[in-house]
């Protein structure tokens, strides 16, 4: 291949390569006074603000877990209270059961002795009610056999006798 006849803009020459190189360290100059410390601190700033943002992440993941592991607490507190009360609550039913029993056992026996004392009671007035009804039956029994017996004035008088006799012999 002849490189003379290729056109002049790729085959330049020196006074043209001059230039260029010139105006190249020319637009480095001014891209490094200028263009490279904005370039660089825009890429700072902005790696500054994902390592924060990340951080920040980061500690919002650590605060959330924290938070799910106090609310797991929380939660497991509220179980332990919750089973605690329900405890608590049986407890008092079977109290209040149980007094409820005794107290039914207690009423039950105080209204048994109070019929049996009641039943008691009745049997000896009807005890005394017998021993009155046999005695006026006793009386009237003995009332008609001393008429029928004693019918006639000797015979009176000879019971009279006989029976003051019993009474001397007797003191």
């Amino acid at each position: 291949m002849d490189f003379t006849k290729l056109p002049s803009i790729l085959t330049p020459d020196l006074g043209l390569l001059f230039w260029m190189l010139l105006a190249f360290l020319v637009v480095l100059f001014v891209l490094a006074k200028f263009g490279f410390p904005a370039i660089i601190k825009m890429v700072d700033d902005r790696k500054n603000y994902i390592d924060e943002s990340l951080k920040k992440a980061h500690e919002a993941s650590e605060r959330l877990e924290n938070i799910k592991q106090e609310g797991e607490a929380i939660l497991q507190d509220a179980r332990e209270k919750q089973a605690q009360i329900l405890k608590e609550a049986a407890d008092t039913r079977e109290a209040i059961v149980q007094k409820a029993q005794e107290k039914a056992k207690s009423e039950g026996a105080r209204l048994l002795s109070e019929a049996k004392a009641e039943i008691e009671g009745e049997k000896q007035q009807a005890i005394r009610d017998i021993r009155a009804q046999v005695a006026e039956l006793s009386v009237q029994i003995a009332e008609k056999v001393l008429r029928e017996k004693l019918s006639t004035d000797a015979e009176q008088m000879k019971m009279i006798d006989r029976l003051l006799d019993d009474v001397t012999s007797t003191n």
